[in-house]
């Protein structure tokens, strides 16, 4: 039994040729002869020869490896992403690097920071909820590893980024309510370093306006995304003289928890209070009382889409070509009516 690692150069030494022939011979080079391929590549299989990657790495300057970071796996938005970025990177004979930031800051840089020593060769990201600087991923330009964002994305015009309209979406989502009769509407909203919070809170005001519906900003709270959070949120909304009788959330899972309190306070769902939320999780499809709508965002075309534009830019920079604008891509979302 061979026991030993086998180098190209005991191939060589075997086959009495130089480690140069050898080298050409495995990658099929037009200068070598038919029956030396063959010898080259039928003995290296015998050995259970493995190029150096290291060395290959090396030569061509890349690692056909992509790095993805994002907030949380455990969030299904996110599962669905890494569905997409995979498919693609499959496409392109490339590997994925995950890392997780659990919307923590320095997490994120010191993930960031590592796939670029392994010298990953592009980077596809959804931002902490909480960053607002983005030095750390701005900077891996002069590395000559291009980033493009999806979903939760800079609010800056010089970034690659695929996103979801949110803007239009909670248009869509208030207009609905109000022609179910509700006037006053609620709005749990995320943390303010997110850029689609503040277009959530725009669209909002921007409808109530046009609608000549008053607007009341004690109707709009805020949550980190955390239950307790939200809990909180709720207790802040129903305390009110006039409560709201439905609540816009951020997302399915926020919506959830409000709809949990909302119940521990005796409140019957869809009826007494209603809500509307973003994401639209398979999951709330089995639930008693699901949200009366959600917005699906298609996270697995928004991701697809971001890795599809990451490829073309490792294509254009591996050719030597002139870069390429920065796009801004977003992707009409829509709204989803779960039950009347």
């Amino acid at each position: 039994m061979y026991n030993k690692i086998p180098t190209l150069k005991e191939i060589a030494q075997r086959l009495k040729i130089s480690v140069s022939t050898a080298s050409r011979a495995m990658h099929n080079h037009p200068s070598i002869g038919l029956r030396t391929k063959t010898e080259v590549q039928q003995l290296a299989k015998e050995l259970g020869y493995e190029p150096n990657q290291t060395a290959l790495f090396f030569k061509q300057q890349k690692t056909h490896v992509v790095g993805v970071v994002l907030p949380n796996l455990k969030e299904e938005f996110f599962s669905q992403a890494i569905n997409g970025i995979e498919y693609v990177a499959k496409e392109n004979n490339y590997s994925v690097l995950i890392g997780q930031s659990h919307d923590d800051v320095e997490q994120e840089k010191q993930i960031i920071n590592t796939m670029k020593n392994h010298r990953v060769d592009g980077l596809i990201v959804s931002i902490s909820k909480y960053t607002k600087d983005y030095d750390h991923l701005t900077a891996l330009e002069k590395y000559n590893i291009p980033v493009v964002f999806f979903d939760r994305v800079p609010g800056i015009s010089f970034v690659h980024k695929v996103s979801s309209d949110i803007y239009e979406s909670t248009k869509q989502a208030v207009e609905f309510l109000i022609n179910n009769g509700h006037r006053r509407i609620g709005v749990i909203n995320g943390p303010n370093e997110m850029k689609s919070c503040k277009e959530r809170t725009d669209a909002y005001m921007k409808v109530l306006k046009n609608k000549k519906i008053k607007i009341d900003l004690s109707l709009v709270v805020f949550t980190d995304l955390t239950q307790q959070k939200t809990f909180e949120a709720m207790i802040e909304l129903l305390k009110l003289k006039r409560p709201p009788t439905a609540i816009i959330t951020i997302n399915d899972y926020v919506a959830l928890d409000a709809i949990q309190y909302a119940r521990k306070a005796k409140l019957k769902i869809n009826k007494d209070i209603c809500f509307v939320s973003y994401s639209n999780l398979p999951i709330t499809n089995y639930l008693a009382f699901p949200p009366l709508a959600s917005v699906e965002q298609y996270p697995y075309e928004q991701a697809k889409k971001a890795t599809e534009i990451l490829f073309e830019l490792l294509n254009k920079t591996n050719n030597n070509e002139e870069k390429i604008f920065y796009r801004d891509v977003i992707i009409k979302g829509q709204l989803i009516i779960h039950k009347k």
